[in-house]
């Protein structure tokens, strides 16, 4: 397949990114397409949609030896279920799905069309394959089961975040920062005191997690 694109945003690591798209809808990316797909026609139409899917490679997670079983983080990481049954990155073919809401296009005169979407579950720099508009009457099916998801879908945390150290980030970055802590991003089996650090934006976020509240503790620009 063909990469017609890139997503870029806050999000230089994998540690923070959302576990699923549309959950974070603070966190703001704009779609940069390969020249030869800087088509303003390619394109028409497209503004009447408020969502699209987007296809992408999960690029760092290759699996070089295909494995059935996977150990989904919302189940503690020590329960295997079917690959087909998740969307573990470790899958036969490293493909990603995600539904983003698009804010809007703007055709800039180098990057030629750019979309600003919301809600993206992807790190700075992810080739995407393909973008297709989200119809509501089609692909939202309300009385849908999630299977296990259905049963670890709630989680969150409140989030500490002390002014003195709020007020050091531009106010759209820490309120994606405080969205994006408030799903807790650690690893669901960990519940220890230990210091995590996150990267977004050009900063380092360092909070702990205690009695199902997240405090941040410092915060400094991320070393390059």
């Amino acid at each position: 397949m063909e990469i017609i694109a890139h997503i870029y945003n806050g999000f230089e690591t994998k540690f923070g990114v959302p576990r699923q798209a549309g959950i974070v809808n603070d966190v703001v990316s704009e779609i940069v397409f390969e020249k030869k797909f800087r088509i303003p026609e390619a394109f028409r139409g497209l503004e009447d949609f408020s969502h699209i899917w987007v296809l992408w490679s999960f690029s760092e997670a290759i699996c070089g030896e295909f494995s059935p079983t996977v150990r989904p983080p919302r189940l503690g990481g020590n329960k295997r279920m079917g690959v087909f049954a998740t969307r573990s990155p470790f899958r036969p073919n490293s493909i990603g799905m995600s539904a983003l809401k698009l804010e809007k296009i703007t055709f800039d005169p180098e990057r030629g069309p750019v979309l600003t979407v919301l809600g993206a579950d992807m790190k700075n720099g992810t080739p995407i394959y393909d973008i297709k508009p989200y119809l509501p009457g089609f692909d939202s099916i309300p009385d849908a089961v999630g299977g296990f998801a259905d049963s670890t879908r709630s989680h969150s945390a409140e989030v500490i975040f002390p002014d003195k150290l709020y007020n050091k980030l531009p106010s759209d970055i820490a309120r994606a920062v405080k969205a994006i802590l408030s799903h807790d991003p650690k690893p669901s089996y960990r519940h220890d005191d230990r210091i995590y650090g996150m990267e977004y934006s050009g900063y380092e976020i360092k909070f702990t997690y205690t009695n199902d509240k997240i405090e941040v503790v410092d915060i400094k620009t991320a070393e390059a």
